[in-house]
């Protein structure tokens, strides 16, 4: 059995952990692995490298990814499809693990639909893949995300600002919600429930003479009443349509000033969440994943995703595991708004 491994899309820790665990299993099978680098790309352009179990063993903690990663799409038509499953032959795979979020394993779901015996693992830091309690990569983003608004909390506190802290998700605020909750932010503002500037404004008016700081966190994909659409960076947009986003904070803590008259600072840890080494829990949950994907392989099972549910490892359907954005949970949205009043 050869079996080929990719991650796309952006890095999250636990990768590593998850490639060592399949190479593990896999050589307890006997199986030959096949690393295509830099995700979809690599197997697209016949970038691979051997792998051995000796190559990562010790790297179970390290973040980002041995075999690099990128956000090539090989389902934007059918031609790049086509290459890949060519491709695929040419390689002389068996089978093919792909870890990644949404896109990544969307592309894998088309792919298998067109013939590739694909099985996919949910790998994103905004946990916002249906099917999955959580995603490797999230609670190490949470841990880094709350560290850095701690840190902003302390700064604050000392010059009597108003701190705002921009935190990755796009169309899910997880991180923001969890990491704001955690470190005892006094506003948390996520995509799920968009808010007016002017309501903001009034919050810290009303609460800054009684506090004399304020931290309010902020997703980066939060939308605001009235604006078409989320604050980017760029007019460009990736191999997927998604536009880069960035700046609501920044935009935010501007029209707070300008209202208020209260120093306010933006701040936005971006990536640096992205890098940290993985928490024991990323890298326990990345590792039971790599197992049960191979485990999936042995048994000819594709087209399928494995999961987190409650304490168990299972699988679920690829068309399920994409077929919607999982959204942060109502009664979380009422816990945050209940301490912010």
């Amino acid at each position: 059995m050869r079996i080929g491994v990719l991650t796309g899309g952006g890095d999250a820790p636990g990768l590593n952990a998850v490639i060592r665990a399949v190479l593990k299993r896999a050589e307890e099978y006997g199986f030959e692995v096949v690393g295509i680098r830099y995700g979809w790309a690599g197997l697209l352009n016949m970038d691979t490298v051997p792998l051995k179990y000796s190559d990562v063993e010790d790297k179970v903690g390290e973040a980002g990814t041995v075999i690099k990663t990128s956000r090539t799409n090989p389902a934007k038509d059918e031609a790049t499809m086509n290459r890949c499953i060519e491709n695929f032959r040419k390689l002389g795979l068996d089978a093919l693990i792909a870890i990644g979020g949404d896109d990544t394993l969307t592309a894998a779901r088309k792919l298998h639909e067109a013939g590739l015996r694909v099985v996919g693992v949910p790998k994103t830091i905004d946990n916002d893949l249906k099917g999955t309690d959580y995603t490797f990569g999230f609670d190490t983003a949470v841990n880094a995300a709350m560290q850095a608004i701690e840190s902003l909390k302390t700064t604050g506190r000392s010059h009597d600002r108003v701190m705002v802290v921009e935190i990755m998700g796009r169309h899910a605020g997880w991180i923001a919600l969890y990491s704001g909750l955690a470190a005892g932010a006094d506003l948390i503002l996520i995509p799920e429930e968009p808010f007016k500037i002017s309501d903001v404004v009034e919050f810290v008016k009303r609460k800054k003479p009684e506090k004399g700081s304020l931290t309010i966190v902020v997703a980066e994909g939060a939308l605001i009443e009235d604006y078409k659409g989320p604050i980017t960076k760029d007019v460009k947009v990736d191999q997927y349509g998604h536009v880069y986003l960035g700046g609501i904070g920044e935009f935010l803590a501007k029209e707070i000033e300008k209202a208020t008259g209260f120093e306010t600072r933006a701040v936005a840890p971006a990536h640096i969440i992205r890098g940290m080494s993985p928490t024991a829990f990323d890298r326990v949950l990345a590792t039971r994943l790599g197992y049960a994907a191979v485990e999936l392989v042995r048994k000819g099972v594709f087209g399928k995703m494995v999961a987190l549910k409650g304490t168990e490892i299972v699988s679920i359907d690829l068309s399920e595991a994409v077929a919607e954005t999982k959204l942060v949970d109502k009664s979380l949205i009422e816990l945050k708004n209940a301490l912010a009043s």
